[in-house]
């Protein structure tokens, strides 16, 4: 797969240290403008370290990440981002209302566009009801699309979602899954979803990258996904 002039993201070579052990071995990813790719693979083979990479939370010792067409360190880390926005696998709710946290990224910019954030509390498939509620005291599974509200209140171009319905009541995994899908169709949005769940994974994206011990063993379209030594 080489760097299509339509990739979003071009990473090459990429390689990642904590201390000895390195968990990025030199991965090689093209993610195509509006695609949704998932990150399937064992616990340890660098999904969540690729991520936070992406939006420059952490630096990779060495290979390169192209997004959009240049390297990601020419970009303003404050800037890169508002367009490629992170959620964690940890829902934090800072202090105050539901309101308070969804605008928490536009109040940082100076102005609140208030309109932008009942459409992305309604996007994340909240009830509008919420938006006085202290934040704090939701269900896990509400404050997860608080977080999804956030992200999407700054209008990102690429959203990295860290396995984002872990801890979410199994009766409505399907409901948040069919929330993404339509955020993204609405928002032509790029999607880089880590999970380590195989049937969410061939459900939900376009295409599957199986990372095994730090490398990208192989890329195959969702509907073509085998799971014989993916794990």
């Amino acid at each position: 797969m080489g760097g299509g002039h339509l990739s979003l993201i071009n990473i090459i070579g990429g390689k990642k240290r904590f201390g000895k052990k390195w968990v990025l071995r030199g991965i090689d990813l093209d993610i195509e403008r509006g695609e949704i790719m998932a990150l399937v693979g064992p616990s340890g083979s660098g999904k969540s370290t690729l991520l936070r990479a992406l939006n420059r939370l952490m630096d990779l010792d060495s290979g390169s990440i192209n997004y959009r067409g240049k390297d990601i360190r020419e970009y303003d880390p404050v800037e890169l981002r508002r367009s490629a926005v992170l959620v964690p696998q940890e829902s934090v709710m800072l202090e105050g209302s539901v309101f308070d946290n969804v605008s928490y990224g536009q109040r940082l910019k100076g102005d609140v566009d208030e309109e932008l954030v009942g459409r992305s509390i309604r996007d994340a498939g909240l009830s509008m009801e919420l938006i006085e509620r202290d934040a704090g005291k939701l269900s896990g599974g509400e404050k997860k699309r608080v977080a999804l509200a956030r992200a999407l209140a700054i209008e990102p171009d690429l959203l990295l979602l860290d396995e984002p319905t872990v801890g979410v009541d199994p009766k409505r995994v399907k409901k948040v899954e069919r929330t993404i899908l339509n955020i993204r169709k609405k928002r032509s949005l790029t999607v880089i979803w880590v999970t380590h769940d195989v049937p969410q994974a061939m459900r939900v994206s376009n295409r599957i990258a199986n990372l095994k011990r730090g490398k990208v063993r192989e890329v195959t379209p969702a509907s073509d996904f085998r799971w014989e030594g993916a794990y």
